[in-house]
């Protein structure tokens, strides 16, 4: 075991696990804040849940023009300058949060949250694709995944409790840990921009977007990542809501569940795609929007928390199979010189899915009957398993314009 630990480790350059450690010590302190924000602005602020499907719509709108905002400036100016400013303004947005107390403060900090947010997700992703070679990335990408969610094991469980408490607590120690990745970033991290021959930079130049929107098979699998994002979403704002409210169910046993959940991927997540990355992409994905409908479907079903935890641990095994072989996928296609803009336009995608889903499964939940969510979203999720099946079928081009991987000093400025 020691020894399959340190073969793992030495793969990977040294920044690669400075961002590692980061990851983990934000996603512990994001997790103590999410998975309860559903309950949080509907308690505090005492509005229906389409209305607060309407604030996470905010979010995710100003989102959609951010990730194209910060592509470009992630190709053009580096990695790291993006990620310092995406953690400055999550200790702001996280303090906002714990200090102010009206829906138009919470409008306005969680637009905050969507222009700004992006800049350190792309930029942390398309880093990582600078460091690892190609034929690396999805277990990279896996690894990440697997500390984020031993960072959310940790999370919920001790969030649950402190909620209970005072949110004031929590949102300070989430803006608190925020501080801690953002002085690795800046102390510990160095810019990965690749530099390539100025003939490869001006052979797309022009292009920009352009060139993006003439890819038709990248676009084919963002189209099928909105279905299964919308297929995915409820399972995180909707269920803990779902489960108090239908159920009598506290924040507490959502939060054992997605412990749950983040252990699954801890222990299995990259077992599991070591054995994904060899086949191919569209099709480990139409395999992950299969188990995820299944999810849903178990949710509809579901009376009891025990019930629940076996939905999650259902909808989990298609979040071990999907999750690290999207970004992967999106590293693959992309030219080393539109990394950004690429990672951008998904996130763009993916945020149409959480502009939307929140605010249909809130109409749902309000108007129609709560349990229809979770039947809209197994419905989803078959179309996307079939999309991804059919996108599986065309043949990806080439795009590559130099070889990956060109920064792999492991010497800190």
């Amino acid at each position: 075991m020691i020894s399959r630990v340190k073969s793992t480790i030495a793969e990977y350059p040294l920044q690669f696990w400075v961002l590692f450690c980061g990851r983990f010590i934000g996603s512990v302190g994001g997790s103590l804040v999410w998975p309860f924000l559903t309950i949080y602005l509907r308690q505090r602020l005492d509005i229906p849940l389409t209305t607060v499907g309407v604030l996470f719509a905010v979010n995710a709108g100003v989102g959609l023009f951010s990730q194209a905002l910060w592509g470009p400036i992630v190709d053009k100016y580096g990695r790291k300058l993006p990620m310092v400013v995406g953690l400055s303004n999550e200790i702001v947005v996280m303090m906002g949060f714990a200090l102010l107390g009206s829906v138009e403060a919470y409008a306005v900090l969680i637009a905050m949250s969507g222009l700004i947010e992006p800049a350190s997700r792309i930029g942390s992703d398309a880093m990582i694709a600078d460091l690892i070679e190609e034929d690396q990335r999805a277990s990279a990408y896996a690894l990440m995944r697997m500390i984020s969610n031993a960072g959310v094991a940790i999370g919920p469980a001790v969030g649950g409790f402190l909620a209970a408490t005072s949110y004031l607590l929590t949102f300070s120690a989430a803006a608190a840990t925020a501080s801690v990745v953002l002085l690795l970033t800046i102390f510990l991290v160095r810019e990965s921009k690749p530099e390539l021959p100025e003939t490869e930079e001006v052979r797309r130049s022009g292009g920009g977007y352009g060139y993006i929107f003439r890819d038709f098979y990248f676009l084919a699998f963002c189209g099928a990542s909105i279905l299964l994002g919308m297929a995915y979403e409820p399972f995180l704002q909707i269920l803990p809501v779902y489960m108090k409210e239908g159920f009598g169910i506290a924040e507490s046993g959502f939060g054992l569940i997605m412990t749950t959940n983040a252990l699954m991927v801890v222990f299995l997540q990259f077992a599991v795609t070591r054995v994904t990355q060899k086949y191919p992409d569209a099709y480990v994905m139409a395999a992950g929007a299969f188990w995820t409908g299944l999810g849903a479907l178990s949710v509809a079903l579901s009376n009891n928390f025990w019930q629940f935890l076996v939905a999650m641990i259902v909808m989990t095994i298609g979040e071990l199979i999907w999750a690290p072989t999207s970004i992967a996928f999106v590293a693959k296609v992309a030219p080393v010189d539109m990394r950004g803009r690429y990672m951008g336009v998904y996130g763009v995608f993916i945020g149409l899915s959480w502009g939307i889903g929140p605010i249909t499964s809130g109409y749902l939940y309000d108007n129609i009957a709560p349990v229809s969510v979770w039947h809209l979203a197994a419905a989803l999720a078959l179309a996307g398993t079939l999309a991804f099946a059919i996108i599986g079928r065309i043949s990806s081009p080439s795009h590559q314009s130099s070889r990956p991987g060109d920064f792999q000093d492991e010497t800190f400025e």
